[in-house]
């Protein structure tokens, strides 16, 4: 029987209901990139901790110009080792400790030096003077639970101190593509064989937005094979992503194979093309992606539900957006009536503006998706977009 499809909204809810963040796992900072923090960090102190000079010159007290005695060296790293009086001067270095006393810093190129002492010009309070806690103050929030570990996150954290930071526990992932039919990269095609792409580009999917993936695996077409695949998968990994063999024909096994396993269907069947047999089940903390085996349907279902699947399980308080662009269509496009319809398209810059060129093709023809730059909705409700219509393509 067919299933009742249901609108993407309400499939995607379903998913983020039943899924939770993964625990969390002390994390070196130096493999910390890309992975998704779990807890606020402060500092500990205010930073700079001391007041220090942005210019190598000489340290003093703010005044009238003069002449000097210069007196010591405040280096980076290694302060001075007396108070400055009035009438003094220390030499300074960028990033240096201010001297007890001083309260400005000359720059070099403006002072005269000769036989030890240095003729500065006058300057006020303050002057090439960085504050503590000019940076950060001790207490104030830093990085935020929830956010994405960049670059400029993990030098915030090494400068307050942090050499591990908890993370999400990056979800395990299994991808299993069923299909006597298909083979490999690098092995001769006998006849009636095809080559298998999706498991590539499935497990590329959920590796691009943070999972581990376990093992990818092709399973032939019969029931024993398809439960023992998925009965190891469901041991190993936190999510299955399995494409092929979850509609109604005689050799589609996965859905009897999960019931055997025990995994409670969450829905079958959503109102969007390509894409309409993705299915989606739990058991327990174990969740199984049912996607179609042609492999646009397969990419575009995975990217509506896998990818906000694995944000979540990562603990993402806000999951990153997919980049889009707005642009003009060129060639009207037909509305499928009861299903959001997704339509390849590639961006073309003329005279200053950008279109958008539908990619027509079939789900099961790949190289829609490389010559493609993005994706057009053309909504369920919609009678089709027309030619000249403003559009917001969503980007691969």
């Amino acid at each position: 029987m067919a299933p009742d499809l249901i609108p993407i909204a309400a499939a995607r809810e379903r998913v983020l209901e039943a899924v939770s963040p993964l625990p969390t796992e002390q994390v070196p900072l130096a493999d910390a990139l890309g992975r998704v923090i779990a807890e606020d960090v402060t500092s500990a102190q205010d930073l700079p901790p001391f007041d220090s000079s942005a210019m190598d010159g000489y340290a003093v007290v703010a005044g009238e110009g003069a002449e000097l005695e210069l007196v010591g060296e405040s280096r980076a790293g290694h302060p001075a080792q007396r108070a400055l009086a009035p009438g003094q001067a220390i030499a300074i270095s960028t990033g240096a400790q201010i001297p007890e006393g001083a309260d400005a810093v000359v720059p070099v190129e403006q002072v005269e030096l000769r036989d030890g002492r240095v003729t500065v010009p006058g300057v006020r309070p303050g002057n090439h003077v960085r504050h503590a806690g000019e940076d950060m103050r001790a207490g104030e929030l830093v990085v935020p639970a929830g956010a994405t570990l960049g670059p400029s996150e993990l030098a915030v954290a090494a400068s307050v101190g942090r050499d591990r930071l908890a993370c999400g526990r990056r979800p395990r992932v299994s991808v299993l593509v069923t299909g006597d039919e298909l083979v490999g990269p690098g092995v001769p095609l006998e006849p009636g064989q095809i080559r298998d792409s999706n498991t590539t580009a499935l497990s590329a999917l959920a590796a691009r937005v943070g999972a581990d993936v376990l093992s990818r695996e092709v399973v032939p077409d019969n029931l024993d094979s398809t439960t023992a695949a998925l009965a190891g998968a469901l041991e190993r990994a936190d999510v299955v992503c399995v494409s092929g063999g979850v509609s109604v024909g005689p050799h589609d096994h996965v859905k009897p194979a999960l019931l055997s396993l025990g995994v409670e269907e969450r829905f079958w069947g959503v109102a969007l093309k390509p894409g309409k047999p993705t299915w989606f089940g739990t058991r327990g903390d174990r969740f199984v992606f049912g996607l179609p085996g042609n492999p646009v349907s397969a990419m575009v279902s995975g990217g509506l539900f896998v990818t906000p699947a694995i944000h979540r399980l990562l603990g993402f308080t806000h999951p990153p957006q997919a980049a889009t662009a707005r642009a003009t269509l060129t060639h009207n496009l037909e509305s499928q009536t009861g299903r959001d319809d997704f339509v390849p398209v590639r961006l073309v810059s003329r005279d200053g503006a950008l279109y958008a060129e539908p990619v027509f093709g079939k789900s099961n023809q790949i190289f829609i998706l490389v010559r493609g730059d993005g994706l057009v909705l053309v909504p369920r409700d919609a009678n089709g977009l027309s030619a000249g219509a403003e559009v917001e393509v969503g980007l691969f």
